[in-house]
């Protein structure tokens, strides 16, 4: 097979984004009897099944590669109409994947720039947010064309960037370290203190306690706040122990709001910009040739590639160097 119908393409983005036929026919603004007849053609063409047709449906492994494709060309459109001058659809997003503490403190901040340029150019972005350990695997899926993560090594297609270290330091609220931690935070008390948790996939209070008393796999008794920012509004309200990026920690040390435990303990978290190279989207088994000059240039100059330009700039103001 030499090529994909793109409308077809198109329908199993939607389906992707939508979770079932009938959202996707409206997004879409066609029939749902459309989006299930050039699925089918698709998958006709292909030999394989690409969705399974349950609640919410669910893309097969064939379809999360052609996803990754189809996500591709979404995007190389979508820079060739900016170049040309071209009115974009509500459709044409550029999904990127970030961890909670960075989207918190470090990246709003960095993308500023590139977001108030694109409200001139259609520009679309869309921030998904994961644990930094799992942002790669929507990377791999193809929900994501680009994800800030502590995978260092590339996927096929795809380039990767160090970014630098965002620091984890372990901090209490006054009150709570003189009524719980009289004898300060020690080996015969921290597993029976109060820690703040992110949420199940979060272990850096784990690795801190590790690091700071040399144990392996320690039982902690956790409190789950799923949010950066009500994580440290916890800490500050008393509620445990938080191990927090030292940025949204700092200017609450300083007032005395919040105070550090074993300050000289920390965990140092290496974060890598991962993202698709466009130029080079057609997925294994697709013929391509090569493209001009001209069509190059946008490419180059895409909206993708000036997001990660962009996030690596500001992490090397915000984060401390790779080492």
């Amino acid at each position: 097979m030499n090529a994909f119908d793109p409308a077809a393409l198109e329908c199993l983005a939607a389906l992707a984004d939508a979770g079932s036929f009938d959202r996707a026919a409206q997004q879409l603004a066609i029939t749902q009897s459309a989006v299930s007849q050039r699925l089918r053609a698709l998958e006709t063409s292909l030999g394989r099944l690409l969705v399974v047709r349950s609640r919410p449906l669910r893309l097969t492994e064939p379809g999360k590669l052609l996803l990754r494709y189809a996500r591709q060309m979404q995007a190389m459109r979508a820079d060739i109409a900016r170049e040309m001058g071209a009115t974009l659809g509500d459709d044409e997003r550029l999904p990127i994947a970030v961890n909670a503490d960075s989207l918190a403190t470090w990246v709003l901040p960095a993308l500023d720039a590139v977001v108030h340029a694109g409200l001139q150019q259609g520009f679309g972005l869309e921030l998904i947010v994961d644990d930094q350990d799992f942002t790669h695997e929507s990377l791999r899926q193809g929900t994501v064309l680009g994800c800030v993560s502590t995978v260092a090594e590339a996927l096929r297609g795809c380039s990767v960037t160090p970014l630098g270290c965002m620091r984890y330091v372990a901090v209490a609220s006054p009150g709570f370290i003189a009524q719980a931690l009289p004898q300060g935070l020690n080996r015969g008390n921290f597993a029976r203190v109060p820690w703040l948790v992110f949420n199940r996939k979060d272990d850096n209070h784990a690795v801190w306690v590790g690091q700071a008393f040399g144990v392996s796999g320690p039982r902690l008794v956790e409190r789950h706040v799923p949010s950066t920012e009500a994580h440290v509004r916890a800490a500050l309200m008393g509620w445990g122990i938080g191990v927090m990026p030292e940025q949204m920690a700092a200017p609450r040390l300083a007032r005395g709001e919040l105070q550090a435990l074993h300050a000289e303990v920390f965990v140092d978290v290496l974060l890598h910009w991962h993202q698709w190279k466009l130029q080079a989207a057609a997925p294994p088994g697709v013929a391509t040739k090569a493209t001009t000059t001209a069509m190059d240039a946008p490419l180059r100059a895409g909206a993708l590639d000036r997001v990660g330009r962009a996030l690596a700039d500001g992490a090397r103001t915000a984060l401390r160097p790779p080492g």
